[in-house]
This record gives C-alpha cells, sequence and structure tokens, in this order.
C-alpha cells in the first residue's frame, strides 16, 4: 500500500478520536492490571461468588441509574463537559479498591465509580461522532486494537506482582497503579473538543432536575429510531446479562472446580499460604496473557471483515463461537482455558465491534446521547439482575449452571439478529 492510500486509510485518526484512543490505552492497561486476579482479590477479602454476585448487582443498579439523565445532558448541553470532569471522580474511586480492609471498600467503590460513569452515553456519543461512517468498522476495530495492545502487558505486570508481593499485596500495588494511571487519562481528555455545534450553555440547577425529562425523552427517543435499533438492543440485553452472570466466576471456576493448580486445602480457603491457589494464579496470568495476544492479532481483520461483509453476520458469527466455548469451558481443564478464552475473547472482539458499528449506522447523531443512555439504562438493570443470579446459582445450585445457562441464552440472540434486524445499505447510513 503506497504512503498516500495509508494516508487516506486512517485520515481519521485525528481530534476528539486520537485523544479518546490515547486516553482509552491509559485506563485499558490499567483496568486490566487489576482484572486479571479481581474475582480472586474479592474471596481473600471474605467475599464468595454470592459477594461477586452482590457487587455486580449493586454497582450495575449504580450506573443504570445515570444512564438516562447522563444521555439527556450529552445531547442538551454536549460530551466534552461530562466525559473530561467525570474521568476524575473514575480514578479516585479506585483508592477504596488499593485501601480496602474488607469486600465492602470494593462494594463502596465500586458503587461512587459506577455513579461517575454518568459520562458513558456522552463517550460513547462521541466516539460515534468521531468517526466518518465508511471508516467506523475500521474506527471501532483498531480502538479494540490498541486497547488490546494496551492491555497485553498487563496480566503479566499482575501476575509479577502477585508472585512478588504476594497475591492480596500485589492488588493493592495494582489498584494504586490504577489511580495514578486513570487521573493521567482524566487529564488528557481535558483536551477534547465539541463535537456538537448546537448545544446549551450548561445550567446545572436545571441539570439536576432533569432526571424525569431525561427518563421520558431516554423513552419516547424509541419512536424516531429505526425498528432495527430496538432489536439490536433487545438481543445485546440476552448477550450482556448472560455475560454477567459468569464474568467474575471464571476464575473462581478454575481455580476450585478445574483446580488448575490442584486441589485447594479447604481449611486455608482462598489464602496467599495454599500451594494450589498460588500455582492457579500463575497459571491464570498464562491464560490472559494469551487471550490478549490472540485480540491483538484479530483486531484488524475484524474490523476489515466488518466493513467488508457488513455487521450482522459478525454479529451472528460471534454468537455461534459463544456456544462451543462456554461448553468447553464447563468440562475442559488448564490446556483448554487456552482455547476457551481466545475464542470466547474473539467473539466478544468481533460482536462488540459489529454492534457498535451498526448503532452508529442506525441512529441520527441528534439523538446518540439519549438512545445509549436509554439501551445502557436497561442493559445495567438486566445485567444486575444476572450478576446476583450468577453467584446465588454457582453458591445454592450448581458452579456449572451459569455457564451452562449462557449457551441457551444466546439461541434467541442470534435470532433476533437474523430475522428482526435490517443492516442499512452504505448510502443509508446515518452520518
Amino acid at each position: 500500500m503506497k504512503l498516500t492510500e495509508l494516508k487516506e486509510e486512517f485520515s481519521f485518526f485525528k481530534g476528539n478520536y486520537l485523544i479518546l484512543i490515547i486516553s482509552w490505552i491509559l485506563m485499558d492497561f490499567a483496568g486490566e492490571l487489576p482484572g486479571t486476579y479481581y474475582s480472586d482479590y474479592v474471596i481473600q477479602l471474605g467475599g464468595s461468588p454470592t459477594i461477586l454476585g452482590l457487587i455486580t448487582l449493586v454497582s450495575m443498579l449504580a450506573l443504570a441509574s445515570v444512564q438516562f439523565p447522563g444521555g439527556y445532558l450529552a445531547d442538551k448541553y454536549g460530551r466534552r463537559w461530562l466525559v473530561s470532569t467525570l474521568t476524575f471522580g473514575v480514578a479516585l474511586s479506585y483508592i477504596f479498591y488499593a485501601s480496602a480492609l474488607s469486600w465492602h471498600f470494593i462494594l463502596i467503590g465500586a458503587t461512587i465509580q459506577n455513579l461517575c460513569l454518568l459520562y458513558q452515553p456522552a463517550l460513547n456519543a462521541m466516539m460515534a461522532d468521531s468517526l466518518p461512517p465508511e471508516k467506523r468498522g475500521m474506527g471501532f476495530s483498531i480502538l479494540n486494537l490498541i486497547m488490546s495492545v494496551s492491555t497485553t502487558p498487563a496480566p503479566a505486570v499482575a501476575l509479577l506482582l502477585v508472585a512478588t508481593y504476594g497475591s492480596e499485596m500485589g492488588m493493592r500495588i495494582a489498584y494504586t497503579i490504577v489511580t495514578i494511571l486513570f487521573l493521567a487519562a482524566a487529564t488528557v481528555r481535558l483536551k477534547l473538543k465539541k463535537s456538537m455545534k448546537d448545544v446549551e450553555k450548561l445550567n446545572l440547577k436545571e441539570a439536576l432536575h432533569s432526571y424525569p425529562k431525561a427518563l421520558k425523552e431516554g423513552i419516547n427517543v424509541w419512536k424516531v429510531v429505526p425498528r432495527s435499533t430496538l432489536f439490536l438492543f433487545f438481543s445485546m440485553l440476552i448477550v450482556r446479562s448472560s455475560f454477567a452472570m459468569t464474568s467474575a466466576l471464571f476464575l473462581v471456576y478454575a481455580f476450585y472446580e478445574l483446580k488448575i493448580g490442584g486441589t485447594p486445602n479447604p481449611a486455608l480457603y482462598a489464602s496467599e499460604a495454599d500451594p494450589a491457589l498460588q500455582l492457579a494464579r500463575i497459571k491464570w496470568g498464562y491464560v490472559m496473557i494469551a487471550l490478549f495476544i490472540c485480540m491483538i492479532i484479530l483486531s484488524l481483520p475484524t474490523g476489515k471483515l466488518i466493513d467488508k461483509v457488513g455487521r450482522k453476520i459478525p454479529l451472528i458469527m460471534s454468537g455461534f463461537v459463544i456456544i462451543p466455548a462456554v461448553m468447553l469451558f464447563v468440562y475442559g481443564n488448564y490446556s483448554t482455558l487456552f482455547i476457551v478464552m481466545i475464542l470466547i475473547g474473539f467473539a466478544q472482539l468481533l460482536g462488540f465491534s459489529a454492534y457498535q458499528t451498526l448503532f452508529a449506522d442506525l441512529v441520527p447523531q441528534a439523538q446518540r446521547g439519549k438512545v445509549t443512555g436509554s439501551m445502557n439504562f436497561f442493559t445495567y438493570i438486566f445485567m444486575a439482575i444476572g450478576g446476583i443470579m450468577g453467584g446465588l446459582l454457582y453458591d445454592n445450585v450448581s458452579p456449572q449452571l451459569p455457564f451452562l445457562l449462557m449457551p441457551i441464552l444466546i439461541v434467541p440472540s442470534i435470532f433476533l439478529i437474523v430475522f428482526h434486524v435490517h443492516e442499512p445499505e452504505p448510502k443509508e447510513r446515518e452520518a
């Protein structure tokens, strides 16, 4: 490819898109650093699968509560001020994680963090605003690629911290690093420019009293967007709630059911003194490193695929990949974990990029904030329910059941995409 063609291919790599990419590099590496052993950390602080589900429940409800005002404020007053200001709040919430004396501190930190994500609809809308329609598949996939590149060292660094300082102190150091890097990302986001021309001047009093109107507009917005958007939302609602049931439990299942480090000693439950668990932590770090390396390799081909064959086919493919991956995880072993996590990572990459691209194609710019807020509100409600259900089912019925429900739920999600989502032609895509 010639230099001029290369410049044309990546001509969108500027302005707000570039600033968001830089901030995401810092934040995604930081987020994945303790994310490698998050579930193990909560259990060491006195938690359990049910407690993991409870934290998911409360944090997702907090996140849901700010979606309607977040979307309303993003469309009324613009995206920039929300994103650049509240990223600082998210950064400071990680102090609770770093200094946690029990799992209750994690719950408090997660709640504060998710309330500050009031800016999330504005962030999603700004990302869509910053990409031309014909480059959206590539743009979102490059975002996923860069985030994958930045996060690839994270499991290795987490593994090093845990192996060197012990699992609990290693995680405290990790969360301290997260706080610092999120503050750096928040500072970078202060350079964002306005992405909308016709916005009102911020009135704080009106903003605080906007919830009823935001709720009403968040519901009514579905009357003016293409009907396919609603079915796309239903499909993603099923997928994300099923992942919420199990996302915090993969590590727990691998440690205590697959016993990838050997059989844990019940007398040393979740302890650093248990050699089986310490070996499991090391092996889990290797699995996470393989996952992120795979996502780097697949990101650009995924974007090309989405822009070439359309959005629906990749969405459908992602669902079909999840089904065998989950079954292989439940009845697998340490060796099959590498295959499972790579398949699940690929499915998430494919589905996430295709979903974001199709959403941007379907929804007009002026409505993206409200639609995003509305979609996120209901999604997080269902994710909250999924999270607590997963923990309760794991502890009280069967550790396998939350995972086995995933393939069952994926099937109707695929059918909704196949039969009810219309993909617009290139000339019909919203700017």
